[in-house]
């Protein structure tokens, strides 16, 4: 094996992505041997020094800062990893790019269509590697249907449907902002389920079937007033708690989106089916190694739904880790996009969804959230 090249990774921010994204950077050298760099954990960034020290021992960083522009001032740091709330995002990555560095950053790409056009700018200009983590994209299920999508099994496209529901919010007394709960703070996160839940949806349509056209939305927030955990004040709730959306493709065929964090009995429960001529496909976050296939040429005493179980060798990804039989779970799909981040350095083919691609499910956003506001139809904005 050459001698592999060292990227030095400095993460900003140490919640839930960012143990999702260490634990993608340490497997790597595991189990993705060939690749030509080798992420090295170089330096993490929390505003509390007690939980950045922590999780630099927990995770294996070299070092720990409470100020994130230590790390962008930092030379031997290669890449910037973007795992803070949605109202930092643009401010460090345009920092980021203007120092040269890569930038990896967590979705939403920021939280307004506005912010995220001045980030695409910075990284275009910096000519910077950059990529968005829509992580879905790599679970092997849904890499193959998009495989099977291009292939032209499914004919012309009819139909996309997808939804994401949660339940965690309903409660009235649970407070806004703050730790933990930032993503109640329109402030912060910019929309509710839309930002937060469809934006997944949103990337996933459009890498499987192309860019929409036109929305017409509607929103609700259930519980209008919350307590502030920072002011300690009661204020309005400004995000979305549910989220539905008709649209239309470029390629002719109508969308149907919805999501909620009021759907009792919903952890997590995300799904897709894409209806074409010839045969449609379906997908279950909550059995993520099958994708479920309808082909209307097979023979009609046998014409069903098969269930494919994705953990094959030749079926993406799959050749990386156990053997037929034996599935993966949420946290590889982040291991995959690192691979694909670090093979792109090699290649230098962009790494899906850049920013550039990340601003379009933006627009998509802006344009439900404004629908839904006018209770008009609205195009998509163009780049």
């Amino acid at each position: 094996m050459t001698q592999q090249k060292t990227l030095n990774i400095g993460l900003i921010g140490c919640g839930f992505m960012g143990r999702t994204h260490s634990n993608g950077y340490q497997r790597i050298r595991n189990f993705f041997p060939e690749l030509e760099y080798k992420p090295v954990l170089h330096t993490v960034c929390a505003r509390n020094g007690e939980k950045a020290k922590a999780f630099a021992e927990q995770w294996g960083y070299a070092n720990y800062v409470t100020d994130w522009k230590k790390i962008i001032e930092d030379d031997s740091i290669d890449a910037v990893d973007i795992c803070t709330p949605n109202d930092t995002h643009a401010e460090i990555a345009i920092a980021a790019a203007a120092k040269g560095k890569m930038v990896l950053c967590e979705k939403p790409l920021a939280r307004t269509l506005e912010e995220s056009r001045k980030m695409v700018e910075a990284i275009e200009k910096a000519g910077v590697a950059n990529t968005v983590w829509y992580n879905y994209r790599r679970i092997p299920a849904v890499t193959l249907a998009k495989q099977i999508i291009d292939s032209g099994k499914l004919g012309r496209i009819f139909h996309f449907r997808a939804n994401f529901l949660q339940d965690w919010t309903i409660n009235a007394k649970l407070p806004q902002g703050g730790e933990g709960l930032w993503r109640m703070d329109a402030d912060v996160a910019g929309s509710g389920v839309t930002g937060d839940l469809l934006s997944h949806c949103i990337d996933t349509a459009l890498w499987l079937n192309g860019s929409i056209s036109n929305v017409t939305a509607m929103t609700e927030t259930f519980v209008k007033e919350r307590m502030h955990q920072l002011t300690g004040k009661v204020q309005e709730v400004k995000i979305d708690d549910a989220c539905a959306f008709l649209c239309r493709f470029n390629n002719g065929s109508l969308g149907l989106f919805e999501s909620t964090r009021y759907a009792r009995g919903h952890k997590a429960l995300y799904t897709f089916e894409i209806n074409g001529e010839n045969a449609s496909i379906r997908w279950d976050l909550h059995d993520l190694n099958r994708l479920e296939y309808f082909d209307n040429a097979d023979d009609s005493t046998l014409r069903g739904w098969r269930s494919i179980h994705v953990t094959d060798g030749e079926q993406p990804y799959m050749d990386k880790w156990w053997v037929p039989g034996l599935g993966i779970g949420y946290e590889h799909s982040f291991v995959h996009q690192v691979a694909d981040f670090l093979r792109s350095l090699e290649t230098g083919a962009p790494c899906s969804p850049t920013f550039r691609e990340a601003y379009e499910t933006q627009a998509v956003c802006e344009a439900v959230l404004d629908s839904a506001a006018s209770g008009a139809w609205k195009d998509v904005p163009k780049a």
